[in-house]
This record gives structure tokens, C-alpha cells and sequence, in this order.
């Protein structure tokens, strides 16, 4: 086919525009709006996995646009008046739909590119250490999602020549993906319908854990299933018949059924562990994973020293080694336990912003009394786990109690609550405050009680 005919209709029809306003709304949405694709170690251009899902997120709504923007240039022809004058001609109907879609499709794939591109170049410029080619499935899928999303609204337009179809396609488009739609309230993304069906969207859940990705298979049923869409809407640009049209479902129907074999069945099988991001890498007892790597130096000398701290703090049941800690938990679950390790989660704002002396203080004080509660930028346990962690701090590190920085409490707050448990606390014998220690440290693990009752002994404060 000769090049002149695309590069024409690149300039006249409605693809400059599609590509324009995917990117706007994509680079608006990512820049302009302060949602968690800005916070924690999740952040859209910390890690290579987290930018592809962050850049694929927006689908949500740029799939419907694009499908409503396809279907506004399927109506061309008709709105010109010259369907009957194309086709009497000798150019075969293939080479038609070819070049009407083409250019649509080109840029949006183009559009999403740019977005994804920008987005690697704030990775490289970043701290991340853990380079892999693990995400580029994740962007592909997410481009072909563009593509084929409007070469179907140019075939349902040509269908169905209405100036309603273009709006009327986007908005039910709009309403599926969102009732399609993953969340990320449980350990795993999950949705309102089975989790085969919810993946025939090509949007994905909001990347909270970032060492989740996702799996192959996914991968894979989404191309078949979005190739067969976008085979679908050529067809139906080509056909003029009402059986062409209805044999031009068949690529729509098998990709379908094709991708719902191949899809998992469950959650578990759709967003992984990325492995590989979750080896640790350590320094004697202090271990992150690979995705983290940047952050050991960082935290290997306070986290030796925490450890001896700790050690000389409680004897045989302090904690042996520093990990971060990897396992996906639901929003509001209690942090993950292990057993002779004292686990660090970065999204911890009393952990993740600490540097030095700082660090090796939220060290111990985690180390001592490990909340029961999420902690993160937006949640820090209670106003009484703070209040004991900075008592159980000062005690292993002489000195005051002192306002843990990081949290969501105020300093004024903290300080008010733990001023008169610690004079009372001082003045107990030491082999008392040793004991209270201890009790504190063992409500705390277990989450069976009150970590600041313990060492108030179940005196009111």
C-alpha cells in the first residue's frame, strides 16, 4: 500500500486528536492529581514494574476514549456521503479499513509510547536498582489495549452509522471497565465479577505492593483476546454484506474464548511475586530485597547496631537480623510476624524517611514494640503504640522520650501521652522496668494486648 494514502489520513482525520488527548489526560492525570502513584516505595517512577502498571492504570478511562474517538472516525464516510462512491471502486475493501485504521491506531500506540517513555527516563533517573525486562508485557499489553479498542469503535460505527454510537460506545465501554475493575482492598487485587471475566479488561489495580506483578498467562490471554478485537473491527470495516458482518465476530469470539481458558482462575495466579525483586540482598544480618537494594547502605550500619541494642534489651528473644518484609497483606491486616527477625517495611513513614542515628532509634523502637496496626504515610498504628515505642527507645537509649517523627500523630499529642507514663516508669526498680520491658515486647509480637498497659503494669495512665 502505498505510504502517501496513511500519511494523509494521519493528517486529516481524527488520529492527531486521539493521540493528543491520550496523552494530555494521561500526563494530567499522573502530574496534576496526588494519588498513590506520588507515595511510598510504589511510586510510578521508583521501580520499573510499578511505572508500567501506573501507566497502564489510567486505561480506565483512556480505552473508552480511545474506543469512542475510533468510532467518531468510523463515521466519516457516512457523514461525507461517500460509502456508495468508495465502494465502486476497484481498491479492495481491506486496503480501505487498513487505511482509515492505521493512522487512528498508530497514534494512540504512539501517545501511550511517549507516556511509558517518559516514565522510564524518571526510573533511570531515580535510585532503582533492580533493572529487568519483566514490565515491557505489561506496556505492550496496555498499547495494543489503545489500539484495538479504536479499530473496534471504527468497525461498530461502520455497523451501526449513528452519531450516537461514538458516545454511547465510550460511556458503556467507560461502565464495563469500571465494573471490570481490580481493587487493591484485599492482599491481592480483586473485582465484583470472576477474576477470568474482570481480566477482559486491559485495565489493572492501583500498584500498592510493588514487588507484585503480573503473571504471564495474563500476558498472554489479553494479546489473543485483543487481537481478536482489533481483527474484529477490521472486518467489520471491510464487510459489506450482513453475513460478512456476522463472520466478522468469529476473530472477537474465539480470542474471547481463547483468553478465558488461558486466564487464571483465581487471583493468586493473576498478580505474582515478582521473585527476583523479592531476593534479598544483605549485608551480614541486614537484608532488603532487590528492588531495595539502593536502600542497604543506608540501613546496614543503624540495623547492626539496633540489633545489639536489642539484643542487650531482651536477651535470647530479641530479634537475630533485619529483613524487609515481602508478603502482600489486605489494607487494615496486621504487619507481617516473623520470628527472630525484626521485618522493616519502607512504606513506613517512621522508617522509610530516617537516616542515621534517626533510623537506628525507629529501629529499636520497632524492634521492641511492633505495631498491630498498618503504618504507612496515611496510618501509624495507634497513639498509644507510639507512645510505647518511644518510651521502650529511650529506655534502651538513655535519655527522654522523644516524639516519634514520621507518624500520622502529632508531636504535642505523643509527648502529652507519654510524659507521665515515663516518670512513673523511671521510677520502678530497674530489674522492674527490665520485666515491664519484656511484657511490652510480648503483647506487642503477639497483638494480644495493649503495649502500653504493659508497661503501665494495667495501671491507669
Amino acid at each position: 500500500m502505498n505510504l502517501r494514502i496513511p500519511l494523509i489520513e494521519l493528517r486529516r482525520s481524527v488520529a492527531p486528536w486521539a493521540g493528543a488527548v491520550v496523552l494530555v489526560a494521561a500526563l494530567a492525570f499522573l502530574h496534576l492529581l496526588n494519588g498513590p502513584w506520588w507515595n511510598g516505595t510504589a511510586l510510578w517512577t521508583a521501580q520499573w514494574t510499578s511505572m508500567a502498571m501506573w501507566t497502564r492504570y489510567p486505561l480506565v478511562f483512556l480505552w473508552p476514549v480511545a474506543v469512542g474517538l475510533g468510532a467518531l472516525q468510523g463515521l466519516r464516510d457516512q457523514r461525507s456521503r461517500m460509502s456508495e462512491l468508495l465502494t465502486s471502486t476497484p481498491r479492495p475493501a481491506r486496503h480501505r479499513a487498513a487505511a482509515l485504521a492505521g493512522p487512528t491506531a498508530f497514534a494512540l500506540v504512539s501517545a501511550f509510547g511517549l507516556i511509558v517513555l517518559l516514565g522510564a527516563v524518571r526510573v533511570l533517573a531515580g535510585d532503582a536498582s533492580y533493572a529487568h525486562l519483566g514490565w515491557l508485557p505489561i506496556s505492550l499489553v496496555g498499547a495494543l489495549a489503545l489500539a484495538a479498542g479504536a479499530v473496534l469503535g471504527m468497525g461498530i460505527a461502520r455497523v451501526v452509522p449513528s452519531v450516537l454510537t461514538p458516545p454511547a460506545l465510550a460511556v458503556g465501554t467507560f461502565l464495563l471497565a469500571s465494573f471490570f475493575r481490580q481493587t487493591t482492598d484485599g492482599a491481592l487485587p480483586t473485582a465484583a465479577v470472576p477474576n477470568r471475566l474482570s481480566l477482559l479488561s486491559p485495565t489493572v489495580a492501583e500498584a500498592r505492593e510493588p514487588l507484585l506483578t503480573l503473571a504471564v498467562p495474563v500476558h498472554l490471554g489479553q494479546t489473543v483476546w485483543l487481537l481478536g478485537m482489533a481483527a474484529t473491527g477490521l472486518a467489520l470495516l471491510a464487510a459489506a454484506t450482513p453475513r460478512g458482518r456476522l463472520l466478522a465476530l468469529t476473530p472477537l469470539l474465539a480470542g474471547g474464548a481463547v483468553a478465558l481458558l488461558v486466564f487464571p482462575a483465581a487471583p493468586r495466579g493473576t498478580y505474582v511475586l515478582d521473585r527476583a525483586a523479592a531476593a534479598q540482598v544483605c549485608d551480614g544480618p541486614v537484608c532488603v530485597t532487590a528492588a531495595q537494594r539502593a536502600r542497604l547502605d543506608d540501613l546496614s550500619g543503624p540495623g547492626k547496631e539496633a540489633l545489639r541494642l536489642l539484643r542487650d534489651a531482651l536477651g535470647d528473644r530479641a530479634p537475630v537480623a533485619v529483613h524487609e518484609a515481602t508478603l502482600p497483606r489486605a489494607l487494615g491486616d496486621t504487619p507481617e510476624r516473623a520470628p527472630g527477625f525484626l521485618l522493616v517495611d519502607f512504606d513506613d513513614g517512621m522508617l522509610g524517611g530516617a537516616r542515621g542515628e534517626g533510623l537506628t532509634r525507629a529501629l529499636v523502637a520497632q524492634g521492641l514494640a511492633p505495631v498491630c496496626f498498618p503504618r504507612s504515610n496515611t496510618e501509624s498504628g495507634t497513639l498509644p503504640d507510639a507512645a510505647a515505642q518511644s518510651i521502650g527507645a529511650a529506655w534502651v537509649l538513655g535519655g527522654e522520650p522523644r516524639p516519634l517523627d514520621g507518624t500520622m500523630h502529632r508531636a504535642s499529642d505523643q509527648d502529652a501521652l507519654t510524659r507521665p507514663v515515663w516518670e512513673r516508669f523511671t521510677a520502678l526498680a530497674p530489674a522492674e522496668q527490665r520485666a515491664r520491658i519484656g511484657a511490652m515486647h510480648t503483647a506487642a509480637v503477639s497483638c494480644s494486648g495493649d503495649a502500653l498497659d504493659a508497661l503501665t503494669g494495667g495501671a491507669p495512665r
